[in-house]
């Protein structure tokens, strides 16, 4: 599976996509980049004369690389006949270390510390344009996967 197939079957859009290209990816891990354009409107009022991304945006952007990219590209390895996955966060720890402000392009790494019964769980780390750690910790999600057909 490509990166832009993984990326097309994502359940976000624009402004709400946080995955602008995938690197990288294996049966262990995924490594993928944002970049945080200055125009996002929640930088206008996130601080209001220093901007920066707020700690749930971050949060989110690892959650859309390290978990959900990374869970389609482990459904397909299983040759699942599934459509559209649904993935649902189910716990988060992150300490962030760095502030990420408007402009910036970071680099999000996840590596897989399980994954069986449709749960994924991952150590992710993201990486600003300096290489420098601006956060850390590990996500879980669950992919609730709908067979085509199906009447959900």
């Amino acid at each position: 599976m490509h990166s832009d197939q993984i990326i097309s079957r994502l359940p976000y859009s624009s402004p709400f996509l946080f995955v602008d290209a995938i690197s990288e990816v294996n049966e262990n891990s995924i490594t993928g980049s944002y970049y945080f354009s200055p125009e996002l409107d929640f930088y206008k009022g996130h601080f209001k004369t220093e901007p920066v991304t707020p700690g749930v945006i971050l949060t989110e952007c690892m959650a859309q690389i390290g978990l959900v990219c990374f869970g389609i590209y482990l459904l397909n390895s299983e040759n699942s006949e599934q459509d559209q996955p649904k993935i649902a966060m189910t716990s988060s720890d992150v300490e962030y270390l760095l502030p990420v402000p408007p402009g910036e392009e970071v680099r999000v790494v996840s590596e897989k510390i399980y994954y069986r019964f449709n749960k994924l769980k991952c150590r992710v780390k993201m990486f600003n344009a300096e290489e420098k750690l601006v956060c850390r910790g590990e996500l879980a999600g669950m992919i609730l996967a709908s067979k085509s057909g199906s009447n959900e």
